[in-house]
């Protein structure tokens, strides 16, 4: 309840945000407390029941006593409480009234002096001519209604550089009459932004007799008629918008509005259709443009500073704050080689040690996450440097360290998905990749000065959790994490420093005894081993009653049944060289089980299964790899009735039964001897294989109305000819034909209506329907290995296509000679 009231009344509460924090550390503690003790206690129960091999440790025999925790959460509701009386008691007359800082709100009237100033910054924008051509245009266009345009990106990107660069453009000057800089910043002052606008505009008026009402109808009055452009720069908040947009009149006259924040949801809030420009980084030859230009002005570089300097930009990894620091500590110095060599080894440690701010810049972005996004942003630090997330992964390991809290009827997987999306949209993490078929995240990625950022905050914060040695000694209660990045001998483990480890995450091979610590790890939620192959499974696992995510790399064969006594398990990775794991029946003990993978340590694409031979109840499951189902098991229903993702491979010729399989939106099938197949309606992807399928029994696919991907692969279809008969995949985003015998293709335009991508790998077929094409939303053909005639096919749409004004469709041909 109170972490609730926190996230919820954090922004009424700003100027007590120095209490509300000291609160929030008091209840964390406090929570933090009582789960230690039912979580030890628990602990201590499990192994005297489970096993009389261990002794339990003296610190395992303790009684379930709360009380203490029970007073400190009880005195942390009431402080809450206190502060919000206090707050509503507060007389909003009686708080010190903003006034407007010249020399903090950065561009804000663009007179007197600042010209010069401004007029020097717009000297040094480089990298942004493109972004500047979009903006101006989208500014400019004939259209009466007031129209607002957006440029998002993280702290340190380039908006407002940009924003002034359009702002200052001569065209912009010459077609608004009025143009008007507002810096909002962070908290919004009404009186504040009226006197920023009405100065900006040079209306004579005495600050201190004006009363706000009067500020407001002064502001009005001057604008109404006039086609003006107002630049609201760096807005943080939905409600700050809501406040500002009625100081503006809509009166027709062609008027714009270029608002610059970090938040995708203030952009999409302030106007849902209109340009939202992402500003992304600037690329190496950008990078060095600026930092010649702000260390040479406009002077050749010397020939000795390209290699270091190419190395410096290639380090501040295309943030433009970033160049603009280093820059700073070039120029500062004399000009030379041995100089830029260091710099260059050392560059990340130069930008966060920046006095002026660079981090302090970024922390800004931080401060303005909710409650529920911190220790989830904060996490992403301990991971090494330029570490690619894999988002399924991520997600797993959020839940499994209880950062993510039930709401609702939405699932955890989908609710963490949802905090990672926020964090994208707010500009502190980078997507590096998407999926094919609903432009989703894949992969994802932290800058080097976030991560350094995420370190930062969690020093500050006391929260020591992110560590590479076992010796270190935290707060009492407090948990923390251990990020092993290389071999190291410093894991001599004892229970008193590690009593309260919760994860431990290895990303290199370790070659120490784990079976000597797991009393060190009793607490443990989170232990990833993917990287250190072990003969046999560790003696003692099975005491790891608290673990929710386990990733293990074994090389002897046999799955080891003490593994489904720790029913927490939530997520379990397997990596096996073996092409056949042989699952135990009692894997449905493993009740809180959702997620089972398996996959070959060298080489991820090799196929990899696990053999379930009979099953003694039905399980949880949500996502399973590679199944193949022995005689003992009747259906999926029965063994997996909530699987939303399933690799399933069979080597009988059989009638499959997916259709009851109501939530499955996932489902890849191999089959080494053909096979009848139903499926359900909830089905999103569906890739097929080996199932030597008639293509006539492609109406059954093609009457999925939710199916978005299609894959066929090698002999999934066997047929010289597919002919849609002009039956559409009514949402159909995403087809690869591969490795089919097909050599005729026969479709319309209205057979898929929704495509986005096709691709192709099939040497038989002779050429792509021109009628392809024709379907609006088609945006990628790719072809792989194909023959002459299929090549000249693609070339022949794309230039009928062309005629048409279509410029956007692509062809990508590989390993093709016209």
């Amino acid at each position: 309840m109170i972490q609730t009231l926190f996230i919820d009344q954090d922004q009424d509460l700003h100027h007590e945000l120095e209490k509300v924090n000291d609160r929030k550390k008091k209840f964390k503690r406090a929570a933090e407390e009582a789960e230690y003790i039912v979580d030890l206690f628990l602990s201590g129960v499990y192994i005297r029941n489970i096993t009389e091999d261990y002794p339990t440790p003296e610190d395992l025999n303790i009684s379930l006593n709360l009380d203490d925790v029970r007073r400190s959460l009880k005195s942390v509701e009431i402080d809450f409480f206190n502060i919000r009386i206090d707050s509503m008691k507060m007389d909003s007359s009686l708080r010190p009234k903003t006034t407007l800082d010249q020399s903090a709100a950065g561009p804000s009237s663009f007179i007197g002096s600042q010209q010069e100033s401004m007029k020097l910054l717009n000297e040094i924008i480089v990298g942004f001519d493109h972004d500047a051509e979009l903006i101006r245009d989208k500014l400019v266009e004939d259209q009466r209604r007031l129209d607002i345009v957006s440029i998002v990106g993280m702290g340190g990107i380039g908006k407002t550089t940009l924003a002034t660069k359009v702002f200052n453009d001569g065209y912009v000057k010459h077609h608004f009459h009025v143009r008007v800089w507002v810096t909002v910043s962070q908290t919004y002052d009404k009186r504040g932004v009226l006197i920023q606008i009405l100065e900006s505009i040079r209306a004579q008026l005495d600050l201190e007799k004006t009363h706000d009402s009067r500020l407001r109808e002064l502001v009005h009055r001057h604008l109404f008629g006039k086609r003006y452009l107002i630049v609201i720069d760096d807005i943080w908040h939905k409600q700050t918008w809501d406040k500002l947009k009625v100081f503006f009149p809509h009166d027709n006259s062609g008027s714009r509005i270029l608002l610059t924040s970090r938040l995708y949801e203030v952009a999409k809030h302030a106007n849902s259709d209109g340009l939202i420009h992402h500003l992304g980084y600037l690329n190496k030859e950008k990078s060095w443009e600026l930092l010649c230009e702000m260390v040479f002005h406009g002077k050749d570089c010397p020939e000795w500073s390209i290699k270091p300097g190419m190395q410096i930009v290639e380090n501040c990894q295309g943030l433009p704050l970033a160049v603009v620091v280093i820059a700073g500590v070039l120029a500062k110095e004399a000009q030379s080689e041995n100089f830029w060599v260091e710099i260059a080894k050392r560059t990340g440690s130069y930008i966060v040690g920046d006095q002026n701010g660079c981090l302090e810049t970024l922390a800004l972005s931080y401060n303005h996450l909710p409650l529920h996004l911190r220790e989830c942003f904060l996490y992403l630090g301990g991971f090494p440097e330029d570490y690619m997330f894999q988002v399924q992964k991520l997600i797993w390991l959020w839940v499994a360290e209880g950062f993510v809290q039930q709401a609702g009827d939405r699932s955890l997987e989908d609710i963490a998905e949802s905090y990672l999306i926020d964090l994208i949209d707010r500009n502190l993490v980078m997507v590096a990749d998407r999926k094919k078929s609903d432009g989703a995240a894949r992969t994802c990625k932290v800058h080097d000065l976030v991560r350094e950022l995420c370190l930062k905050k969690a020093k500050e914060e006391q929260l020591e959790r992110y560590k590479s040695s076992s010796n270190v000694i935290t707060p009492p209660y407090t948990p923390y994490r251990m990020f092993i990045e290389k071999d190291t001998n410093d894991l001599s483990f004892t229970h008193s420093p590690s009593k309260t480890l919760r994860s431990f995450l290895c990303f290199t091979f370790l070659s120490f005894d784990i079976a000597k610590c797991f009393y060190s790890f009793v607490l443990l939620r989170v232990l990833d081993l993917h990287k250190c192959e072990l003969n046999d499974f560790p003696k003692g696992m099975e005491l790891l009653v608290h673990l929710r995510y386990l990733a293990i790399w074994k090389e002897s064969e046999g799955f080891p049944t003490s593994i489904c006594n720790l029913w927490n398990l939530q997520t379990l990775i397997y990596i096996s060289k073996h092409r056949c794991i042989d699952l135990p029946g009692n894997i449905s003990d493993l009740v809180n089980l959702r997620h089972l993978r398996t996959y070959q340590p060298y080489n991820k694409r090799t196929k990899t299964s696990f053999l379930l031979r009979s099953i003694e109840k039905p399980m949880n499951l949500q996502s399973i790899s590679g199944i193949v189902l022995g005689d003992g098991v009747d259906n999926f229903q029965k063994c997996f009735p909530c699987i939303k993702e399933l690799t399933y491979t069979t080597y009988r010729r059989k009638r499959n039964e997916f259709k009851s399989l109501t939530y499955l939106e996932n489902l890849k099938v191999t089959c080494y001897g053909g096979i009848h197949i139903t499926f359900p309606t909830s089905l999103k992807t569906l890739t097929l294989e080996k199932c030597f399928l008639p293509w006539s029994d492609m109406s059954i696919i093609q009457s999925l109305p939710n199916l978005q991907v299609l894959k066929l692969k090698e002999d999934a279809f066997k047929g010289s000819c597919w002919n849609t008969n002009e039956q559409d995949f009514p949402q159909l985003k995403f087809l690869r034909l591969e490795k089919l015998d097909i050599e005729v293709w026969e479709a319309y335009s209205g057979s898929f209506p929704c495509l986005r991508q096709l691709e192709v790998i099939c040497r038989n077929l002779k050429e792509i329907p021109l009628e392809i094409g024709d379907i609006p939303t088609l945006q990628l053909i790719k072809i792989w290995n194909g023959n002459h005639s299929i090549g000249q096919s693609v070339r022949r749409i794309q230039e009928e296509q062309r005629d048409f004004g279509n410029y956007d469709l692509k062809i990508d041909v590989k390993r093709f000679f016209w």
